[in-house]
């Protein structure tokens, strides 16, 4: 493939750790593995309290924890020293780090752009914060990964405003996004705004080859740092780097206009923030201002990105939208679907504009600055008033474009915002298959069961003949609850694959038919089994009931 004139490949960017170190990288890698700086390891040092403490970005109980820890055992003290360099971001002394990492020791972490000196002191304080990362295998012991991050240091590992150009590190919605996405062997991945790496890692894990683009500088070098880094585990040859991934500084779908992907991630910078007077997009958090007005950057990206999608490629995203008064939350979104597309949309919140100002200004630490706050609180709701908006809302992208020749199958607009079970990929994967399964075959003939995790609730008055209140549950996936008709219910409970789904209906349409007056008059039969069977096809397609495999 020629070379894009949007590559990237620097290994030196100012500010950003460097990745064109080679033996320094290996000798970090080895020997952050050999002093236990991994989930688990950290997790045993610290103890539940003080790690659920850290997880809420409060840093005290840490501190405590792994002084504690060394007092107890000496053996804990290089661990101990990494972890307060990195994660609480305490300075260490350099012979503290030469004795905790003596391959890379403390030159090779100055010269990686990783730490850098305390004046008048012999400490080195944290230039970046670098935390355990990864997942579990999968039942047959395959596809888990022990990793590294770099990022830069987070608001509460330092003092001021962030930088305009902030690098995020492991956040709420980065790890949002992996648990949506479905993985799926693919040939070519799309991680657009890829940040510090995150969702590259993962699509490294499933994926031939995988192009990750992002407007900042240091960001693609973070990534790039981040992949060389855990070159082993993510199966990429630092000598072959290109053979897996592609760097691509530019906006949005501009350094891959022409190609095709077979799966796109995307974290956009989707933060909806208004623009002062004066100020240009350079002006915002690149991270998560997308410089445009508005919730423009989701609407353009659901609008251009089945363009860059091969036949039956699809793409996920995370997003927010802008909630006119007076209007269903969905309008905007559908709206912005182009026809041929599947699309599924699952809003997960709403809030109100004067709380999406708060989560956003604390985000970024702007609260440090009494006036500064007031100006910009006052800036997002006047936005927000400019463009009539009472609500803000954010969820789950699911588009595809269908194979050639082929119709959309999926069109769905749902808001959950209950607890489901995560990673909730897997799900949505088979649900999109449910809905293909109902576009080529014929429900009538189809024999039917109820899922394994459905169960069923009846409720009834005291003293009632009847139940007054029959539901189907879920204790999987997405996890939805249905309210059930007493005829639809008498359909679900014979669905034991024996009889098919048109001579269940059949039955109770004779039995209901012959109940009324002796000769069954005033039942309309066949409005009785259209809509009965709609809402089997329901019923199918959330995953009530499923196809009995012959």
């Amino acid at each position: 493939m020629p070379r894009s004139p949007y590559e990237f490949s620097a290994g030196s960017i100012p500010d950003a750790p460097r990745s064109d170190r080679p033996q320094l990288l290996s000798a970090l890698a080895a020997d952050l593995r050999r002093t236990g700086y991994t989930l688990d390891g950290v997790a045993q040092l610290l103890g539940p309290a003080a790690s659920a403490a850290l997880n809420r970005d409060q840093i005290i109980p840490a501190l405590l924890a792994t002084e504690h820890a060394v007092r107890r055992d000496e053996s804990a003290r290089p661990l101990a020293a990494v972890v307060r360099l990195w994660l609480l971001a305490e300075p260490q002394e350099r012979g503290v780090l030469d004795a905790a990492l003596p391959g890379v020791g403390s030159e090779g972490l100055l010269e990686l752009g990783l730490v850098q000196p305390v004046p008048g002191t012999t400490l080195l304080a944290a230039k970046a914060d670098l935390r355990p990362y990864g997942w579990d295998a999968n039942e047959d012991g395959s596809g888990g990964a022990e990793l590294w991050v770099a990022s830069d240091l987070a608001a509460h590992q330092q003092e001021g405003v962030l930088r305009h150009d902030h690098v995020l590190g492991i956040g709420q919605a980065s790890t949002t996004l992996v648990q949506t996405t479905v993985r799926r062997h693919t040939r070519r991945a799309l991680d657009l705004g890829t940040g510090c790496g995150i969702q590259a890692f993962h699509l490294l894990h499933h994926c031939e080859h995988v192009t990750a683009t992002d407007i900042s500088e240091r960001a693609l070098a973070f990534t790039r740092f981040n992949i060389l880094l855990n070159a082993e585990a993510l199966s990429v040859d630092p000598a072959r780097f290109e053979d897996r991934v592609s760097l691509r500084l530019g906006s949005l779908l501009e350094p891959v206009g022409g190609e095709e992907f077979d799966l796109v991630v995307s974290n956009p910078p989707f933060v909806i923030t208004p623009r002062r007077a004066g100020e240009d997009a350079e002006g915002q958090f690149t991270y998560r201002d997308g410089g445009l007005p508005g919730d423009d950057i989701v609407s353009s990206l659901v609008a251009d990105l089945p363009g860059v999608l091969a036949p039956g490629g699809t793409a996920q995203m995370l997003g927010n939208w802008e909630v006119p008064a007076g209007a269903e939350w969905h309008e905007r979104p559908r709206s912005w679907v182009r026809p041929g597309t599947d699309a599924w949309f699952i809003q997960r919140e709403q809030v109100a504009p004067e709380q999406y100002a708060e989560t956003w200004l604390q985000d970024a630490s702007e609260g440090r600055d009494r006036e500064h706050y007031r100006d910009a609180y006052a800036a997002y709701l006047t936005d927000f008033e400019s463009r009539n908006v009472e609500g803000i809302g954010f969820g789950m992208v699911w588009l595809r474009r269908p194979l050639p020749g082929g119709e959309p199958t999926v069109s769905r607009f749902e808001e959950i915002t209950y607890p489901i079970e995560q990673p909730i990929g897997p799900h949505l994967d088979a649900a999109v298959e449910r809905c293909d399964w109902l576009a080529a075959n014929t429900l009538e003939d189809t024999h039917l069961l109820v899922a394994e995790d459905v169960t069923e609730e009846r409720h009834q008055r005291p003293g009632a003949e009847h139940p007054g209140v029959i539901l189907l549950r879920q204790g999987a996936g997405l996890r939805r609850t249905n309210l059930l008709s007493t005829e639809l219910a008498g359909f679900v409970s014979a669905c034991d694959g024996d009889l098919t789904a048109g001579q269940i209906a059949g039955a109770l349409e004779a039995l209901l038919g012959g109940g009324m007056d002796g000769d069954g008059a005033g039942f309309d039969a066949g409005s009785f089994r259209s809509t009965l069977l709609a809402d089997v096809e329901n019923l199918v397609r959330d995953g009530f009931l499923v196809p009995a495999r012959a």
